[in-house]
């Protein structure tokens, strides 16, 4: 499939808002796209998370979301892989697959460590994408690590 990421600024505000809005009524939650667009807009303008968009065509079809933090066993720097979501009538096509190496490739270009993330025991999507993409399940949680 042709796609193209790019890294979202203020520009992309309502794109990404749309799709963040259908990723959390996935996450069973009531649509509220204003609250969603005020919330992406305020992340990006303080510099407080980084969005990477695929775009199929001229439409962007998904995201991933990533928020800096720092592991207290390695001492330095890695992202939180916060939110990630691709459209329903783009799924099962490699797109999660590149949205989550582009965040690989975003902590090498910034020096961290890797990434981490939770998803719920139900995303069984999620489930058994991460481990696909050299996630580490720990067990008692469903946190994922993918170090650099």
């Amino acid at each position: 499939m042709d796609y193209k990421i790019k890294k979202a600024n203020l520009e992309h505000v309502n794109e990404v808002a749309e799709l963040f809005d259908h990723y959390r009524v996935f996450y069973r939650q009531a649509s509220d796209y204003e609250k969603c667009r005020a919330f992406i807009r305020e992340r990006l303008r303080n510099n407080q998370s980084h969005i990477f968009l695929v775009y199929a065509g001229d439409k962007a079809v998904g995201f991933v979301q990533l928020y800096e933090l720092y592991h207290y066993i390695k001492l330095e720097k890695q992202w939180l892989l916060s939110d990630l979501f691709v459209h329903p009538d783009h799924r099962s096509k490699g797109l999660s697959v590149a949205l989550i190496d582009r965040s690989k490739q975003w902590c090498e270009e910034t020096g961290a460590c890797g990434l981490m993330l939770e998803t719920e025991k139900t995303n069984d999507i999620g489930n058994s994408l991460y481990p696909r993409c050299g996630f580490a399940y720990d067990g008692l949680h469903n946190y994922y690590h993918w170090w650099n």
